[in-house]
């Protein structure tokens, strides 16, 4: 399409889509939006959206947003019956930009289908939950066609602060699962000595604002420290889908030969939280999980127990 002002569309408002569609209608963009359950959508319209009935009335859109959970979700959402590149009128969009976590195997098939139909797809994952994407502080990093993605990228550039480009393929897929990578492995961590310290009697919030202070520090452990201190798991990211991450990641080492020994390990530790009731709770719940093998009382509760 030709206009001056590229029409938008957004697929998916579970709470990371929720979050990042809402800064695009914050900053002015007209955006048409579907979700599965359209009751999740439907709060949009109030902030200026176009709450669509099916996938696709994105079709005539010049680019549209997707955010689903799983590679199968994509896949269904774009190829499937009913999905955006399966119209029988020819209707589809010019770019598609993906900032799910999924395989580069997945993301590859579809990039394929898509630029077989004419539409360009552009990889770009996101990092951060959606209270920081409601702060405008996510960092996105994109894989694609560069022309594709330099149309897209003041759009990005509204949903986060950091938007990196990482090449011309499914580069960027490989960036996000290295960082979820490491954000389980620091979190296993992080709640190791957090147990130990408590376990010898110090005060779980005291240990946290010393580490808080010191060059270990990060703005991501500052901010969740009210949630490990209450043992609060309303979810942010659930364990599941960390689980999810992981099996993708080390799937990934596994193709290029690039051992994972650390990886591996919290793999397993996030498979025991998941065992022990805390599928769909915040991963942070990897602590009631280490705490209860430390035999510290109250522990592996659920984290229900305080709260």
């Amino acid at each position: 399409m030709t206009s001056t002002t590229p029409t938008l569309g957004w697929l998916g408002t579970g709470r990371m889509g929720a979050a990042m569609v809402g800064r695009l209608l914050d900053a002015g963009h007209a955006v048409r939006v579907w979700n599965r359950t359209r009751a999740k959508a439907e709060p949009f319209a109030g902030r200026g959206a176009t709450v669509v009935d099916s996938i696709t009335e994105l079709a005539g859109c010049d680019i549209v947003f997707v955010m689903v959970s799983t590679s199968d979700d994509l896949r269904q959402v774009l190829l499937g019956e009913g999905g955006l590149l399966a119209t029988g009128d020819g209707r589809r969009p010019g770019v598609v930009v993906d900032c799910s976590t999924v395989s580069a195997e997945m993301s590859a098939e579809v990039r394929a289908a898509a630029t077989d139909l004419g539409t360009e797809f552009l990889a770009a994952p996101v990092s951060g939950n959606p209270h920081v994407v409601a702060e405008g502080a996510a960092c996105l990093v994109a894989s694609g066609e560069q022309a594709a993605y330099d149309r897209v990228r003041p759009y990005l550039a509204t949903i986060g602060r950091t938007v990196v480009y990482a090449g011309a393929e499914e580069q960027s897929r490989l960036v996000k699962l290295c960082h979820n990578l490491y954000l389980g492995m620091m979190v296993e961590s992080l709640v190791e000595v957090v147990t130990l310290a408590e376990k010898g009697g110090v005060d779980r919030a005291a240990f946290l604002e010393f580490l808080n202070g010191t060059v270990l520090a990060s703005d991501w452990v500052r901010k969740r420290t009210p949630d490990l201190v209450k043992r609060d798991w309303r979810p942010t990211f659930t364990t599941e889908l960390l689980r999810k991450d992981f099996d993708l990641g080390l799937g990934a080492a596994r193709a290029s030969e690039v051992p994972m020994p650390v990886a591996s390990l919290v793999h397993q530790l996030i498979q025991v939280a998941i065992g022990r009731g805390h599928r769909e709770e915040d991963f942070l719940a990897m602590y009631e999980v280490q705490a209860a093998a430390a035999a510290l009382g109250g522990a592996d509760d659920g984290g229900r127990g305080t709260r």
